[in-house]
């Protein structure tokens, strides 16, 4: 029979991904069968499933931590802000409806039962399932319906560790207080505790274990040093996404409202040579870059707008005056056209607007999504790429039918200008590939650095071994129950 354990934070952003992510490789070198979960996230940062679903990135990450392929069922309900009060619902791996917060509280009760029907369906399928929660359980505002911690954890008898986070300081606070304010019944599901990011001698909190334990029956599973190394992992939340400064190719990247699918950055960040610096609105597109990269968004009218209003249209045709070149992703390359159509209103009111007019194409939205993992090839002769395609619209035009530069199924991909300095595409997950990336890198003055992919993994068995020093997973594993 399987067992699970449900990893909760005391508050947003104290690390469970990246110990969920941890524990499963651990529990996978120690020859379980493991498998993560996640019953609702939400990130505009998700990642396509072998059966054309999406879930988010960093439960793709967790399957690969565990030796699988990334499924719907470890991350059933997955909510994409398309505003700041709306967001698009995904229930185990399709769209279900766009939803206003106030609706989606009163949709939430009727999503519980394809939750746990994907959580029931990983169970009978591996020995240990490591749930992670989302936000925190000490939103008691929240506890009604919910289905994203507490009302999980009941629903399918799942004990839990909450996490603290130490770095942000109050981390006593955060525990203790996380047991007064809980529901008696919820606050005894927390068999145990621990404390994440500590840096310094980790033997000066002992006291401060020991008087959480004290105020809270809960039993204190060790504290988790920072992990240095965790940058080098796929990022899920914008908020962690930052400038990487290291060699002399320098990639500028405008930081979009609704910035999506930004695991385009990753293996990019990780080169030598390259530097990459995130441009916040309010700062000027820098004069000094080889390459302006515009990322995917989940809004690409709303980000066309909020782009020009910090003057980076007129940064760009200053950039490329000088010689440099410009690459845009999905939502970026809609945006290079000369106009984008949504005529359905599926990202606000129906109408036309103008592109940045650097690649003659045009986009219209619709309201079908492509989705799927994707292999082509260069139409240059460079080789395959591989990568996965996660978007509506469709975009044509002169320098599309002209100068594609990817060739998907017999189906050209992609535009290019006429003298080749301005690219777009809409495959993402192109820079993973090695042989793509340093074709890349090359055309911009550097050198690449192979082997990505393998990199990841070794940060991920480096990951679980510092869990092993620092964590009690073995007390750990013999809190998680059957189910």
């Amino acid at each position: 029979m399987a067992r699970a354990i449900m990893i909760q934070g005391a508050g947003s952003n104290v690390g469970k991904s990246m110990i969920v992510a941890g524990l499963a490789r651990a529990m996978r070198l120690r020859g379980f069968s493991v498998a993560p979960f996640k019953p609702q996230n939400m990130s505009n940062n998700a990642a396509v499933t072998a059966d054309g679903g999406e879930i988010g990135r960093a439960q793709a990450l967790q399957a690969r931590a565990a030796g699988l392929a990334p499924a719907i069922d470890m991350n059933p309900v997955l909510l994409k802000p398309e505003s700041d009060t709306g967001a698009q619902v995904v229930v185990q791996g399709r769209r279900l409806t766009t939803a206003r917060a106030r609706d989606y509280a009163a949709l939430k009760p009727t999503l519980l039962p394809r939750v746990l029907d994907s959580f029931h369906r990983l169970a009978a399928a591996h020995d240990i399932v490591v749930v992670e929660g989302a936000g925190s359980p000490a939103e008691v505002n929240l506890r009604a319906g919910d289905i994203a911690n507490m009302g999980f954890a009941q629903a399918a008898g799942v004990p839990v560790v909450l996490l603290g986070d130490i770095d942000r300081g109050g981390v006593i606070a955060q525990l203790v207080g996380s047991h007064a304010v809980l529901d008696p019944a919820d606050a005894r599901l927390i068999r145990g505790f621990a404390v994440n990011k500590f840096r310094g001698d980790a033997s000066l909190f002992a006291d401060g274990m020991n008087f959480i334990a004290a105020r809270t029956g809960w039993a204190p599973l060790g504290i988790v040093p920072h992990f240095a190394d965790a940058w080098r992992l796929p990022a899920e939340d914008a908020a962690e996404i930052v400038s990487r400064p290291g060699g002399p190719v320098k990639i500028a990247v405008p930081r979009l409202g609704r910035i999506a699918n930004f695991d385009d950055l990753d293996p990019l960040s990780a080169e030598p040579d390259v530097s990459i610096e995130l441009i916040a609105p309010g700062r000027p597109l820098p004069g000094d870059a080889d390459l302006v990269l515009i990322p995917g968004t989940k809004s690409t009218i709303a980000d066309l707008v909020a782009f020009r209003a910090a003057g980076w249209d007129i940064d760009l045709l200053a950039h490329l005056r000088r010689g440099g070149r410009v690459m845009g992703i999905c939502g970026g390359y809609q945006m290079l056209g000369r106009r984008i159509a949504d005529p359905e209103g599926i990202e606000g009111p129906p109408g036309t607007v103008d592109g940045l007019g650097l690649l003659d194409v045009e986009t219209v939205m619709r309201p079908e999504k492509r989705l799927g993992l994707v292999q082509g090839r260069l139409r240059d002769g460079g080789g395959t790429v591989t990568g996965y395609e996660i978007h509506i619209g469709r975009t044509e035009g002169p320098d599309h039918a002209a100068r594609a530069w990817i060739e998907i199924d017999g189906q050209a991909e992609g535009a290019a200008s006429p003298d080749g300095r301005v690219r777009g595409c809409y495959l993402h997950g192109l820079f993973s590939d090695d042989g793509f990336r340093a074709g890349f890198v090359a055309e911009l003055g550097g050198r690449s650095q192979p082997g990505y992919e393998d990199g990841v993994d070794a940060v991920l068995d480096a990951l679980a071994a510092h869990l092993e020093r620092h964590l009690d997973i073995e007390r750990l594993l013999s809190l998680a129950a059957p189910v």
